[in-house]
């Protein structure tokens, strides 16, 4: 039962959403949580909290409260898979998201892949999209070459160009 197929999680976004974040799956330790990015070890909350000067919310209520108020949508390009642990080299037969869902419905100016898996799907099917997107390093802990930077430029596209 090790490749049992797993379920990922349901976008969060509003109408307000302006830049629209895309992960790969969720973690082990996000799946036993039932939320986004919940290795303590990812960067992805202390990064998108702290380019707000904000403190990292110790709940999930709290974290999608923090999502909409600043206007960031957030889900998965994979929404379910068959993978062993957390690693994204180990997705097999995955069923990508349908975009539109959030797109149709939020005033999306930028989306923001983390990850190369999360990028590589996104261009199998949302290459030709009009809105500006862009590969992000990946806030795994796993990432080595993570930059932050990278992320702070991306954000002040959309939230400093008002």
């Amino acid at each position: 039962m090790k490749n049992a197929r797993k379920v990922g999680f349901a976008p969060i976004f509003d109408e307000n959403s302006k830049i629209f974040i895309l992960g790969s799956f969720p973690s082990v330790k996000s799946r036993q949580i039932d939320f986004y990015y919940g290795n303590e070890r990812n960067r992805f909350w202390k990064t998108v909290c702290g380019y707000f000067h904000e403190e990292v919310p110790n709940s999930v209520e709290g974290k999608k409260a923090f999502l909409r108020r600043r206007n960031i949508a957030l889900w998965d390009m994979v929404i379910s898979c068959e993978i062993e642990g957390s690693a994204d080299a180990s997705v097999k037969l995955a069923e990508t998201a349908n975009l539109e869902v959030v797109l149709k419905n939020a005033n999306i100016r930028k989306i923001l892949l983390n990850g190369a898996l999360a990028y590589d799907l996104f261009l199998k099917k949302y290459a030709d999209l009009p809105i500006p997107y862009q590969k992000m390093p990946s806030t795994s802990p796993a990432n080595p070459r993570f930059d932050e930077t990278v992320w702070r430029n991306a954000f002040d596209d959309v939230f400093q160009s008002t």
